[in-house]
């Protein structure tokens, strides 16, 4: 019914305050005007096998929107999550593709983020996966750096252009 949407997190940059990009975020706005938590929602489409079809929601409204943002001069990069289940899709290269070439979005503004743990399950597979969509020009992150058992060398042989850091990673620096 189209309750599913993505909103946006500002990313800027400190020294300046620019904007400089945003990271799209998947909300439940039921019909009746309540939002519900991602952490109630998210658990039950993964395993009702939905979080796929949610991602594609998500990655289609954020894509569309940051063209829109182009449009009206704001350049800005938009970063969407990406489920293990859905980059496991067989067809997830070709959406990904579809959705860019559908809303116009130039691909080096659309920045993919999955997993750490996503990453380092089959580094192999993922390679395969990932190289044709950097090739084209989409930015790829890894999320959640920190929490898991990859080390930096099987990280680094993938085609990475942002590693963000679990925060509980960066707390304990201090």
């Amino acid at each position: 019914r189209g309750e599913f949407v993505a909103v946006f997190q500002p990313k800027v940059k400190l020294e300046t305050g620019e904007l400089v990009g945003a990271q799209a975020l998947a909300r439940w706005r039921r019909a009746d005007g309540a939002i519900v938590s991602p952490g109630r929602f998210v658990p039950v489409c993964e395993e009702m096998g939905l979080i796929g079809k949610l991602g594609r929601v998500v990655m289609r409204d954020a894509c569309f929107a940051a063209a829109g943002w182009t449009r009206n001069g704001i350049a800005a990069r938009i970063a969407v999550n990406v489920s293990p289940q859905q980059f496991d899709e067989p067809d997830f290269i070709q959406s990904v593709y579809q959705v860019l070439d559908e809303s116009g979005l130039d691909p080096k503004q659309l920045e993919l983020e999955i997993t750490e743990s996503a990453a380092v399950a089959d580094p192999d597979r993922v390679a395969r996966i990932m190289w044709p969509l950097r090739n084209r020009g989409v930015r790829l992150a890894i999320d959640d750096f920190g929490t898991g058992h990859s080390n930096f060398a099987s990280i680094t042989r993938l085609p990475f252009d942002v590693f963000k850091i679990d925060q509980q990673f960066v707390r304990a620096l201090a």
